[in-house]
């Protein structure tokens, strides 16, 4: 069961050098316990296809580690009744989250907290 979905920010640092604390807290979840919305993936991809990190094959080594959570309609109705903020990416990604009864794994906690009843973690500190 998923318990956690990855930010795209968490995911970029968790794919660079220098966050041995993200990746240590990645690496002690148990198989299916963490994974990262297809919302999210988009994110990183669109930077990975614009020629931001990661590589194209840092990021297909991320996603054969960490499964793909598709947005469904469960989440789209969560985002519904979503305040509205201007992050659309945060956003959705906290619907899923919701939907789903996630943790957000992030290194932007600011960006969630006014989002009723999400929990949220920073793995990065």
């Amino acid at each position: 069961m998923i318990r956690y979905l990855i930010d795209a920010n968490a995911a970029v640092y968790a794919m660079d050098v220098g966050y041995e604390r993200l990746t240590a807290r990645i690496a002690e979840c148990a198989e299916g316990e963490i994974g990262i919305s297809t919302i999210s993936f988009a994110e990183v991809a669109y930077g990975t296809y614009v020629g931001k990190p990661p590589s194209p094959e840092v990021l297909d080594a991320f996603i054969d580690a960490i499964p793909l959570i598709a947005f469904d309609e469960a989440a789209a109705r969560a985002y519904a009744r979503l305040p509205f903020k201007r992050a659309r990416f945060d956003r959705l990604l906290a619907a899923h989250a919701l939907s789903i009864g996630a943790t957000v794994i992030t290194a932007n906690l600011a960006e969630f907290t006014d989002v009723p009843g999400l929990a949220v973690e920073d793995w990065t500190r």
